[in-house]
């Protein structure tokens, strides 16, 4: 699948009009150097997801997004996965208990971490005293918790060599999430606590200079909050190593929803990637399919695609249906839905068909509301090599009718 030029943006496949607008709405302001939408892209807020945007001394909160430093890790472990297939469903219902899925959700065993002892919690201490102590509450309480909306813990087995793989996608929780809105309150003159009114998916990206007080406080807390996505994955995966009774032997582990210094061309620059994998040469990836799906690792390739692509790749299948569309609208009040294009016996019968133990997920996350990754993979095929093809035997996910305030 080629890539052509559309309006200035560099679009990886068939665009989607309402991703392509947004790319064009991000082109179009600020100090922009270059605008790419990978092949898995869809809408997103302010910024399309699988939008990849490159700026001159700017920053976009809005472009990172709300869950910042979303992403992956895999690890590969010294058992097959014929050695817990017997036990698989003990094993599922384990992680189910003993790892914390949902919006708003607390460890129940706290972790210490040196992560707290990071100068950089200062950047919310010149914010203000009661900012700092709420953030750094909300963050400590909430390490190793795994949230809602797309976030997973999965089993793999590997194709062809029988491997056990142990995966997992989330970010930086509340604590990113108020990170983001905080800065946002700020740059558009309100306390950083604030109630931020309510905002459209299309509006312009929300831009600060580097070389400003509030654009460099912003890349300091964004840094913090990736560090602490960081933290909170590796826990998880203690975790699952643990209740599986395995070691890693290998570990691949990256994030999007995250903004890179980076010099391309010879030209400093700030790299935003929401939802798309960097993939500098030789560079690991882990990019996860559907639940009804294969996902792979992936190296980034020397290529001439790849240096156009400022070293950026696809990081997941990518959505054709939205949540709404597919488990139809929620009344919270009633906690009922309505409407909706596919049943939980739809899903259920589909994920079952592929050998996998699930536990928890809506079908909003069910596999008919993904492309196949293997398509968004093949368009990308001049930038990233397969290493690894791992397929779901367990999935773990937050329940269907948990709350999902992130907007992308």
């Amino acid at each position: 699948m080629a890539y052509q030029t559309i309006d200035g943006v560099r679009v990886w496949g068939e665009p989607d009009p309402g991703a392509l607008s947004q790319a064009k709405t991000c082109a179009e302001h600020g100090n922009v150097v270059q605008a790419l939408l990978m092949a898995d892209h869809h809408k997103g807020y302010s910024q399309p997801i699988g939008g990849v945007v490159a700026y001159d001394g700017q920053i976009s909160p809005s472009g990172v997004g709300y869950d910042i430093a979303c992403g992956n890790k895999a690890v590969r472990t010294n058992l097959l996965a014929a050695d817990i297939k017997p036990r698989l469903s003990v094993v599922m219902d384990q992680i189910a208990r003993k790892v914390s899925f949902g919006v708003g959700r607390v460890n129940s065993e706290k972790v210490d971490h040196e992560l707290f002892d990071d100068p950089d919690w200062s950047v919310y201490a010149d914010v203000g005293k009661r900012e700092h102590d709420k953030l750094k509450a909300l963050a400590r309480d909430q390490l190793g918790t795994v949230g809602s909306g797309n976030h997973f813990v999965d089993l793999f087995e590997e194709i062809g060599t029988g491997r056990l793989w142990i995966g997992n996608h989330f970010g930086s929780r509340g604590f990113g999430h108020k990170t983001a809105s905080g800065f946002l309150n700020l740059a558009a003159g309100r306390e950083f606590l604030a109630n931020a009114p309510g905002e459209k998916m299309d509006q312009p990206p929300v831009l600060l200079d580097l070389d400003s007080e509030l654009g460099d406080m912003y890349f300091r807390a964004m840094k913090l909050a990736g560090r602490y996505a960081y933290a909170g994955r590796d826990y998880v995966i203690s975790q699952v190593l643990s209740i599986v009774g395995a070691a890693a032997d290998m570990e691949i582990h990256n994030h999007h929803n995250f903004a890179w210094r980076e010099n391309h061309n010879g030209r400093d620059t700030m790299v935003i990637r929401k939802g798309a994998t960097p993939s500098s040469p030789g560079q690991l990836g882990f990019i996860g399919g559907s639940m009804g799906d294969i996902s792979v690792i992936v190296r980034g390739k020397d290529t001439s695609e790849n240096r156009d692509s400022f070293y950026s790749t696809v990081h997941g299948a990518g959505r054709i249906m939205s949540r709404t569309q597919a488990a139809g609208k929620m009344n919270w009040k009633t906690r009922s839905r309505s409407g909706g294009q596919i049943s939980a016996e739809q899903m259920n019968r589909a994920v079952r068909d592929f050998g996998v133990e699930l536990r928890g997920a809506g079908t909003d996350e069910s596999p008919f509301v993904y492309r196949q990754l293997q398509d968004v993979l093949d368009a990308h095929a001049n930038t990233i090599e397969v290493l690894h093809v791992l397929r779901p035997i367990g999935v773990c996910m937050a329940g269907a009718d948990e709350f999902d305030p992130y907007k992308d």
